[in-house]
């Protein structure tokens, strides 16, 4: 939401509101002090106002007066910026003052504790870390603890995400994938595994391979990747492509394999 095209407008928009507030025995110098700016900027966009409508100059016992249209300016303008003003303030009461991670060990109220990632999720430590908080309220190992203040950098490696691009089922689907391919790259060990498409599923099935997310696998597969996973992903012919058009606009490293039967 744009409330001002330019610091020009701003400026007139204080002005206005200045004459307004204070007619009729304003004084430029008034306004500039008022605004921080010099006279010849207040005597330039007055000028400029009273050109256009906005204001009345030099008459009778008033040397500056808001005209009709420049009240309704004002006013349409005031609005807006109160509407944006409640937007941002809605930002940021949004943001978390309390935040929430693993404890990994017992940890009382009011100790420093280290930050550090650990299979996507955050853990609290006794240990010291770049990133550290202060624990809100007693917790035992293993439970949720609150936090707060945080502050410092969490140490975080993007993961690696390979793709395994299975034939279509036209292209005879699971009879037609390497299924010793498939499980050769499979036992080098991924933090996660998703897969794209029935065929997908058919060849963890028959692999008894556990998968962590069938569905919204793009999006799954960057928010585990930013986390520091390595990610499996089973993907069947084109389907790729919504995949790692995600990848290559995140900037996350990936490797496609096909796995179709030669």
């Amino acid at each position: 939401m744009k409330v001002f095209k330019n610091k020009g407008e701003l400026t007139r928009f204080q002005i206005l509101g200045e004459i307004a507030r204070n007619e009729p025995h304003l004084r430029q110098k008034d306004i500039g002090n008022k605004l921080g700016i010099t006279i010849q900027a207040v005597s330039e966009n007055i000028k400029s106002l009273v050109e256009d409508g906005y204001v009345e100059s030099g008459g009778g016992r008033f040397r500056y007066k808001i005209t009709k249209k420049g009240i309704e300016r004002i006013k349409k303008e005031a609005l807006a910026l109160r509407k944006y003003s409640e937007e941002v303030l809605d930002t940021m009461n949004s943001y978390k003052s309390v935040w929430p991670a693993i404890a990994e060990e017992n940890l009382k109220s009011g100790e420093e504790v280290g930050l550090f990632m650990k299979d996507g999720t955050l853990y609290a430590s006794k240990k010291k870390a770049p990133a550290h908080a202060e624990v809100l309220n007693d917790s035992l190992g293993g439970e949720d603890v609150a936090l707060i203040r945080l502050g410092g950098t969490i140490e975080l490696k993007t993961g690696n995400v390979v793709i395994l691009v299975l034939p279509t089922i036209n292209q005879g689907g699971s009879n037609k994938t390497d299924l010793d391919k498939v499980f050769e790259i499979y036992k080098k060990g991924f933090d996660r595994v998703g897969i794209m498409g029935t065929v997908s599923r058919a060849v963890v099935d028959k692999l008894e391979i556990n998968m962590d997310f069938e569905f919204a696998t793009p999006q799954s597969t960057v928010a585990a990747a930013k986390r520091g996973l390595n990610i499996l992903v089973f993907a069947v012919g084109k389907m790729k492509n919504s995949i790692t058009r995600r990848l290559d606009e995140e900037g996350i490293h990936y490797t496609l394999e096909d796995v179709t039967k030669t």
